[in-house]
């Protein structure tokens, strides 16, 4: 085979800047069999393979020293099954390209998370979700999925072929095999409308169960160092479409949630005992509003103010419990937090390593502007969810190992093994798939 793929080398780099990596050589395949090539390639040169999307995981889990395979040709829609109502993807295909694509052919998926930039294998591998009452993070939308496996073998999982392997690879963390396709569920596109509203802490912790109950897809935001939250509220709508004005929506979405945050947490950054009183300003500066828009226009939003961040999913009935933990352990603390904290949920799914797993799930994620040091506040957050049994995000970071998560996980055995069979010689491994699976 003629080898047509680009090759570079260089420092790799993940969004937030808190990961480095130098590979000895990156390469982006431009097609199944080139990237399956290369990875026999490596594999007879004893150099490790780790495929990395658009480096938004807040973790090493896309670092590597040996071959990094880059996505950037591996991208656009193979098929588009009307019957059977999928879209089959490549796997370097960024999901606002999913996005866009599927709503020009009058499709949509049922759920998304709230960015929009990752590739559809990085998200997919590493848990990205969104939020809702019945429907479930991405992976969990997943209808088929094709992989090229250590030997170099391309294989095709569902349900009804190789079971055992789908059943994990959903969220496979890139420890077994390279994605290169997604065969991902669709449904007709809808519209969803966005009620988001100003609502004191207490009045949401004490009705929390309830607005869940009541919504399609509930989540808010606890602003520290105030008795503050904003809550959002998305629901299926007969229509019709009212997207926010051109100038209101660039005032909430740019100016207010970017811009204006942007300029914020620079100013706590360089003086942190300005941060109480900027986070009373910026809780109270977003107003409430409504609006009806197609799927991806609603659940999604920029993200144009880098951070670091910490997530960790728990027992959906400890949600309310563990934060207002958080906020008691932010109150008696020297600890001044520029960000808001983000609660969502998600149903209970069947994939092996998800952190919905076999459960009822709320998610708390603590952020932190990139630059600021954050580890004494995610270390008394990480304190606090893994006394409730937390789980955390596998793309954001956190100091979990193996020995924790395979009592967090009761099917964390039936992972490790698939992958001892897969990739018995650990060529997709480093260091945090050794951290967080064990050897």
């Amino acid at each position: 085979m003629t080898e047509t793929y680009a090759t570079g080398t260089g420092t790799w780099r993940n969004w937030a800047g808190n990961v480095t990596a130098r590979p000895t050589r990156a390469v982006s395949p431009a097609s199944v069999e080139e990237l399956a090539e290369v990875v026999r390639r490596a594999a007879g040169e004893g150099l490790r393979v780790k495929p990395a999307g658009t480096g938004h995981s807040f973790t090493a889990a896309a670092a590597t020293d040996g071959v990094l395979i880059r996505p950037d040709l591996l991208t656009g829609v193979r098929e588009i099954d009307r019957t059977a109502m999928t879209v089959t993807v490549e796997a370097g295909t960024p999901l606002k390209r999913l996005n866009t694509a599927l709503a020009r052919e009058g499709l949509s998926l049922t759920n998304m998370g709230d960015i929009m930039e990752q590739t559809v294998a990085g998200a997919t591998s590493t848990g990205t979700h969104g939020t809702g009452r019945d429907s479930a993070s991405v992976a969990a939308q997943i209808r088929a999925l094709e992989l090229v496996t250590a030997d170099g073998t391309v294989l095709r999982c569902s349900a009804d072929e190789h079971a055992d392997v789908f059943a994990a690879v959903r969220i496979g963390l890139g420890a077994l095999g390279v994605v290169t396709a997604i065969t991902f569920a669709v449904e007709p596109v809808f519209l969803l409308t966005a009620r988001e509203e100003p609502m004191p802490f207490d009045r949401v912790t004490a009705e929390f169960d309830q607005l869940v109950a009541e919504n399609e897809h509930f989540e808010f935001y606890w602003f520290p160092h105030t008795g503050n939250c904003t809550t959002k509220r998305n629901n299926r709508s007969a229509g019709p479409a009212a997207p926010p004005g051109r100038v209101s929506g660039w005032i909430e979405d740019e100016l207010l949630s970017n811009g204006v945050f942007q300029v914020a947490c620079s100013v706590g950054r360089a003086f942190p005992g300005a941060i109480p009183a900027i986070a009373g300003m910026s809780s109270r500066a977003l107003s409430a509003r409504s609006y009806t828009d197609i799927p991806y226009k609603v659940f999604t939003s920029p993200r144009r103010v880098r951070f670091v961040e910490m997530e960790y999913a728990l027992p959906r009935e400890a949600a309310v419990e563990a934060l207002r933990e958080v906020r008691a352990m932010v109150d008696r603390s020297p600890l001044r937090i520029s960000f808001p904290v983000e609660v969502r949920t998600a149903p209970s799914d069947d994939i092996a390593l998800s952190t919905a797993s076999g459960r009822e799930t709320a998610y708390i994620a603590v952020h932190m502007y990139r630059g600021t040091p954050y580890q004494a506040y995610f270390t008394a957050v990480e304190r606090i969810m893994t006394g409730f049994g937390g789980r955390p995000h596998w793309g954001k970071i956190h100091t979990r190992d193996a020995a924790y998560l395979s009592e967090a996980y009761p099917r964390f055995g039936e992972f490790t093994a698939l992958r001892d069979r897969l990739d018995p010689d650990r060529l997709f491994g480093n260091d945090y798939l050794r951290r967080v699976l064990g050897d």
